[in-house]
C-alpha cells in the first residue's frame, strides 16, 4: 500500500506563488507600522526605506529566479536551491535554522492577530484566542495546501477590500495636507516605547525590513507547483511589484492625511483614517492570519523535504505522506513545535532570529548563484538571466541588513548555521542529486595550476610525496599497502598503474580500485588505471611520458623489486627513463625474513663526500632519502640515524659537523647521527641494526649491490634517486 503512488494536488503561479507571497509581505507591519515609519523618517525618508528595502529582496529574487530556471527543483525552496548546489551540508545547515525560524514567525504572527483581535473584544481571554488561532491554522494546513490556498484567496479579497476603504477615503477628501509639506524628510523623534527620545534611519530600516521579506512564501511550496520554473519568477516577481506599488501609494496617503504627531503616537492611525475603518482592523486579522497560514504550510515542506534527504533524525517518519500526498507527519512536528512556542506567551527575545535566518538564506541563494557564474560550468545556462552584478548586491545587502538590524544576533545566528554545518559534514550524508561543488573543487585546482605552473622554486616547500606504483602483482601490492601509505600520508597521494597483457577477462583494473578505495578510507587519496601492454617498462615509461604535461603529476615511481622480476630489461629502463624526466625513484627490496620489523628505527646512508662538506642548498642525491625517512618517522613513531662512512681518518670530523649542521638545517629533532671509519663493505657487516636501510642511488645501480645491501644489513631496503625538484631545506 505504501509503494502507491501519491496524488498531489499541483497550483499555478497564481495560487501555489503570487498569493502567499504578496500576503506575506502584505502583513501586519503594512496596517500598523508603515504610518509610524513615515512619522519618523518623512515621506522622502519612508520612500527611502521602502526602496531600499524592496531592493535587497529583488536582488534575491532575481537570483532565485535565475537558479530555479537551471535546476529540477523539489520540495523545500531555499532548502532544495542550496542543497542542490552546495549539497545537503550547507543545505541543511541554512534548512534547519530556517525552519525553526519559520515556526517561531508563525507564532509571533498568531500572537499578532491576538493584538489585533483583542482590540475589538478586549475582554476576550489572550491564551485562549491564541489557541483558537492555532487550531484552525493548524487544521486548515493539515486537510491539504489546496485548502489553505483557498483560505488565502478568501484573506486576500479582504486585504483588497482593506484597501479599497483606503482608497475611497482619499477620494473622498482626506489628504488634507498639502504636498508640499508632506514632501519632507523625517525628524526622526522615536516612539512612544523610547518616550521619543529619537531615533535614526536605520532604526527605522530595521522595523520596516522584515515587511519586505515574504519573498520565500511561494518558492517554499516549489514541491507542489506545476510548473515551478514558471511560475517561481513570475509568482514571485510579480508579488514584488504588486506590493512595491501598495507600499509606496499607502506611505504617500498617510503622509498627507495625518499629521507627524499622530503618525508617532497612534499604530491605528490607517484604521483611523479609512474610509470604513472595520475593513482595515479585518486587513490586519487577514494579514496576519494569511502569514501564519504561508507560514506553517511553508514550514512543513522544508521539514518533509530535509525528512527525504535524510538529513535529520527519524527521516523516514518525517518524510511521511497522507494519500493525497500530504506531509502528514512533518505537519504533526510542526504542530507541536509552534503549539510550544506559544507556550512561551513572550518570544520577543528570539523575535530578530526570523528576520535575520531569512536574510542568511538570502544572502546563500545570492552565494550559490555567484558560484554557479563564475564556474563557467555549461550545466548553468537559466533560462531566467541576470547581470554578473545583481548577486553581489544581494549578497551584501543581505548581510549589510542583518548588521543593521541587530549585529549581535546577526552573530548568533551564523555561529547557529555554522554549528548545524558541522553536525552534519559529520554524519556522513548521501546526496541523492549532483551539486556543483566538485566543480567548485575543479576550478580552484585550475585556478592555482595556472598560477604555479613553472615555479618549480615553490614546489620544494608545497613538496607533497604523490607516488605511481606499478602492479601486476597485485599480493605484492597489498603487502606494502601499509609501507605506501605512510609515505604518503599526510597530503599525499597514490596513482596505482595495473600494467598486463589485454585480456577481456582480466579483473586487475576492478581490484586496484578496490585498494585505491582502501587507500583513501585511510586518509590517502589514491587512483588507478590499467595500461595493457606486452612490455612493463615500455608501459610505465609511456605513462610517465604522457603525464609529463600534466600540472598534478607524480613525482616519485615506486618499484617494488621480487623474485619474479627481471632486473635488467624491466626496472633498470624504468630507472634510467624516470632519471631523465625528473622523477623520483625509490627501489624497495623487502628482507625476506625480516619485512619492515618493529618500525622503530630507520637508517639514512650518507656518501663520503671526499672534502667537500660545506653544506649548501645542493646537498646532493640525498634530500629525497631524508624526506621519506622523516615521514617514516612522523607515521610509525621511529627515529631516524644519519650515518656516513668516511676512508680519510682525518675527515672524521668534518663528517660529524656536517651531519650535525645538516640535521639542524633540516629540522629533525632527536636523530641520530654515526660517522664510522674504513671501508664501506666493510663498515656495512656491522652496521647498527635497522628496521629499514635508505641508501642513495646512481645512475647505474648494479642489481648486485641491491641483493648485497639487504644480505649484509639483513634488513628490508630502499633505493632513493632524487628528481631534483626536492629540498629537506626547504
Amino acid at each position: 500500500m505504501n509503494n502507491e503512488p501519491k496524488t498531489i494536488k499541483k497550483f499555478g503561479t497564481f495560487g501555489g506563488v503570487f498569493t502567499p507571497t504578496l500576503l506575506t509581505i502584505l502583513g501586519v507591519i503594512m496596517y500598523l507600522r508603515l504610518g509610524w515609519v513615515v512619522g519618523n523618517a518623512g515621506l522622502l525618508g519612508a520612500w527611502l526605506i521602502i526602496i531600499i528595502s524592496f531592493l535587497i529582496t529583488l536582488c534575491t529574487a532575481l537570483s532565485m529566479s535565475a537558479i530555479t530556471t537551471n535546476i529540477r527543483i523539489g520540495a523545500g525552496g531555499a532548502y532544495a536551491i542550496v542543497s542542490q548546489a552546495l549539497g545537503l551540508e550547507v543545505g541543511g545547515s541554512l534548512g534547519i535554522p530556517r525552519y525553526i525560524s519559520q515556526g517561531l514567525a508563525v507564532t509571533m504572527y498568531i500572537f499578532g492577530f491576538r493584538e489585533g483581535w483583542l482590540g475589538i473584544f478586549p475582554e476576550h481571554n489572550a491564551f485562549l484566542v491564541d489557541i483558537i488561532v492555532f487550531v484552525i491554522l493548524y487544521t486548515i494546513a493539515y486537510i491539504s495546501a489546496n485548502l489553505a490556498i483557498k483560505t488565502q484567496y478568501f484573506i486576500m479579497a479582504v486585504i483588497v477590500l482593506s484597501l479599497v476603504s483606503i482608497t475611497i477615503a482619499a477620494y473622498e477628501g482626506s489628504m488634507t495636507i498639502p504636498t508640499s509639506d508632506a514632501l519632507s524628510w523625517g525628524s526622526f523623534k522615536g516612539s512612544m516605547e523610547n518616550n521619543f527620545s529619537g531615533s535614526n534611519f536605520w532604526i527605522v530600516f530595521a522595523v520596516f525590513f522584515p515587511a519586505a521579506t515574504g519573498i520565500m512564501a511561494g518558492a517554499n511550496m516549489s514541491g507542489e507547483l506545476e510548473k515551478p520554473k514558471r511560475s517561481i519568477p513570475r509568482g514571485t516577481l510579480w508579488a514584488i511589484g504588486v506590493s512595491f506599488v501598495i507600499y509606496m501609494l499607502l506611505a504617500f496617503w498617510i503622509s498627507r492625511s495625518a499629521t507627524e504627531e499622530e503618525l508617532l503616537t497612534d499604530y491605528y492611525i490607517m484604521v483611523d483614517k479609512a474610509f470604513f475603518g472595520p475593513l482595515v482592523i479585518a486587513g490586519i486579522l487577514g494579514a496576519t492570519f494569511s502569514s501564519a497560514l504561508a507560514s506553517i504550510v511553508g514550514s512543513s515542506r522544508i521539514l518533509f523535504a530535509m525528512g527525504e534527504h535524510r538529513v535529520l533524525p527519524y527521516s523516514g517518519f518525517l518524510s511521511g505522506q497522507s494519500k493525497n500526498g500530504q506531509p502528514r507527519n512533518a505537519m504533526i512536528i510542526t504542530g507541536l513545535l509552534i503549539f510550544l512556542t506559544l507556550l512561551l506567551r513572550n518570544i520577543n527575545a528570539v523575535a530578530p532570529l526570523v528576520t535575520l535566518f531569512f536574510l542568511i538564506t538570502y544572502a546563500m541563494i545570492n552565494i550559490v548563484v555567484i558560484i554557479e557564474q563564475n564556474l563557467g560550468l555549461i550545466s548553468y545556462r537559466p533560462i531566467f538571466k541576470i547581470h554578473n552584478w545583481v548577486p553581489w548586491f544581494g549578497l551584501f545587502s543581505s548581510v549589510f541588513a542583518m548588521f543593521i538590524i541587530n549585529p549581535s544576533i546577526s552573530l548568533i545566528s551564523i555561529v547557529i548555521v555554522l554549528m548545524v554545518y558541522w553536525y552534519l559534514s559529520r554524519q556522513n550524508l548521501e546526496t541523492p542529486f549532483e551539486d556543483v561543488r566538485s566543480g567548485l573543487f575543479v576550478s580552484f585546482a585550475e585556478w592555482a595550476a595556472k598560477h604555479t605552473w613553472g615555479m618549480k622554486k615553490m614546489q620544494q616547500r608545497a613538496w607533497k610525496a604523490n607516488l605511481i606504483v606499478p602492479v601486476r602483482d597485485v599480493n605484492g601490492l597489498k603487502g606494502n599497502f601499509e609501507f605506501l601509505r605512510n609515505i604518503a600520508k599526510p597530503r599525499g597521494s597514490i596513482k596505482l598503474l595495473g600494467i598486463e597483457p589485454f585480456s577481456a577477462s582480466s579483473s586487475l583494473a576492478s581490484e586496484l580500485e578496490a585498494i585505491s578505495a582502501a587507500f583513501r578510507e585511510k586518509e590517502v587519496f589514491s587512483s588507478s588505471s590499467v595500461i595493457h601492454t606486452e612490455e612493463f617498462a615500455k608501459g610505465i615509461n609511456n605513462s610517465n611520458q604522457a603525464l609529463q604535461g600534466a600540472f598534478f603529476r607524480p613525482n616519485i615511481v615506486f618499484l617494488n623489486l621480487q623474485d619474479h622480476d627481471n632486473y635488467e630489461t624491466e626496472l633498470r629502463p624504468v630507472m634510467k627513463e624516470s632519471i631523465r624526466l625528473e622523477i623520483g625513484v625509490l627501489l624497495y627490496l623487502a628482507h625476506p625474513a625480516a619485512l619492515l620489523g618493529q618500525r622503530n628505527i630507520i637508517n639514512v646512508w650518507v656518501s663520503d663526500r671526499r672534502g667537500q662538506w660545506n653544506l649548501g642548498w645542493d646537498i646532493g642525491n640525498l634530500d629525497l632519502s631524508i624526506l621519506v625517512a622523516y615521514k617514516l618517522k612522523m607515521n610509525w613513531g621511529a627515529r631516524i640515524r644519519l650515518i656516513t662512512v668516511v676512508n680519510n681518518p682525518d675527515e672524521e670530523q668534518n663528517a660529524k659537523d656536517f651531519l650535525k649542521t645538516l640535521t639542524s638545517l633540516a629540522r629533525l629533532p632527536q636523530t641520530l647521527t654515526e660517522v664510522f671509519i674504513g671501508d664501506f663493505y666493510t663498515v656495512i657487516k656491522n652496521a647498527p641494526n635497522a628496521d629499514l636501510n635508505i641508501f642513495g642511488m646512481d645512475e647505474d645501480l648494479k642489481f648486485n649491490f641491491v641483493k648485497e645491501m639487504s644480505n649484509k644489513t639483513k634488513s628490508s631496503c630502499l633505493f632513493v634517486r632524487d628528481s631534483g625538484h626536492e629540498s629537506i631545506l626547504a
